[in-house]
């Protein structure tokens, strides 16, 4: 057998083992519900046009054109009793006056109301609730996967030190192609559920009604947030899988994951709470660590040149490399010990001594 047999034969039995686990399954209909609701509910919770009853003249002209529910009357007092009957929202009387029940109907005053020229200064400018809203979405869809997949990894490893059944498969396969098939499976999985989950979002904004302008923004970020976050993910699964390594035991893994889950939780509180600073977005676009987050944010809202990406995006991958370097080594020197936890220096240096004797 081939190391890319047993990759692939490693990663084929990963993506087996997820597709039937009916968390897997739910957490994927959740995640992809949530992308659903966060599109789509807001415009159809926003209801529709405010409806006014009013004769037929300049004022019911007005209202059309600002977008209202116009319904003509023949006179005040119909005008008035559409109102009382709950069968219109307001209503434009003589006066003029307008009528409702117990709330001031804004949109029908300001129709009615003359209004100065606007310019604007900043017309492409994004909406404050969307330069909110999106850099969250982006953190947390990283931040949420990457430690639920990795965790997932680190614990099929542990599982397997603990059954002994790594002893079987390293038997059969060699080390490092059990690694890169692990990490192979977690990705094309994590993979595929983010891309589910973005054709949801755009798809959803789509339907939605999202402004023009929004979604030719939202397009480009969410198609580099795809292989920024394969990388990235890949960066970090090499490290959970040598995490899952050193230790023999489940109930070790939360405390030998602290550094790898530090390394995921910061970002996403720095992209959150950071992304109104123009320079710290800048500087964590290109940070491996936040990369995969920061710079699809920096694209949506059009803070970075067209050739930022693509540096960023090299920067990380040659980061992934030197990680998966390191977790497989880490990897290689503490899977087939079973005596406990087992310390990164010993792992690193058993490694280097198993390499010296081959």
């Amino acid at each position: 057998m081939t190391t890319y047999d047993a990759v692939r034969l490693v990663a084929a039995r990963e993506i087996r083992v997820k597709l039937r686990d009916k968390a897997f399954i739910w957490g994927t209909i959740i995640f992809l519900a949530i992308a659903a609701a966060a599109t789509i509910l807001p415009g159809m919770l926003g209801g529709g046009p405010s409806s006014v009853a009013v004769v037929q003249g300049p004022a019911a002209t007005a209202l059309a054109d600002a977008g209202l529910e116009v319904r003509t009357v023949g006179d005040d007092a119909e005008a008035e009793r559409l109102v009382r009957a709950g069968d219109v929202d307001a209503a434009v009387v003589a006066g003029p006056r307008v009528l409702a029940m117990d709330d001031e109907p804004s949109e029908v005053v300001n129709a009615l109301s003359a209004r100065p020229a606007v310019e604007l200064l900043d017309p492409n400018a994004v909406d404050p609730a969307l330069a909110f809203l999106i850099p969250y979405a982006f953190a947390f869809v990283f931040f949420a996967t990457s430690l639920t997949f990795g965790l997932q990894i680190a614990q099929s490893v542990t599982e397997e030190k603990q059954t002994r059944i790594v002893e079987i498969l390293v038997a059969a396969v060699p080390v490092r192609a059990l690694l890169a098939g692990k990490v192979l499976g977690g990705a094309i999985l994590a993979f595929g559920q983010i891309a589910l989950i973005a054709v949801v979002a755009y798809v959803g904004a789509s339907v939605a009604g999202a402004p023009g302008d929004v979604l030719s923004l939202l397009g480009p970020a969410i198609g580099w947030f795809l292989p920024f976050f394969v990388v990235g993910f890949v960066m970090l699964a090499a490290l959970w899988a040598a995490v899952g390594a050193l230790v023999s035991r489940q109930e070790d893994i939360g405390g030998a994951s602290t550094p790898v889950q530090m390394v995921v939780m910061l970002p996403f509180f720095a992209v959150v709470f950071l992304q109104d600073n123009p320079a710290a977005m800048t500087l964590l676009s290109y940070l491996p660590v936040s990369s995969p987050t920061a710079m699809p944010v920096r694209l949506f809202t059009g803070d970075a040149a067209g050739w930022e990406p693509f540096l960023s995006l090299a920067v990380l991958a040659v980061t992934a490399v030197a990680m998966v370097f390191v977790g497989a080594r880490i990897y290689e020197g503490s899977l087939l010990k079973t005596s406990g936890r087992i310390r990164f220096a010993a792992a690193w240096r058993d490694r280097e001594a198993a390499r010296l004797s081959d």
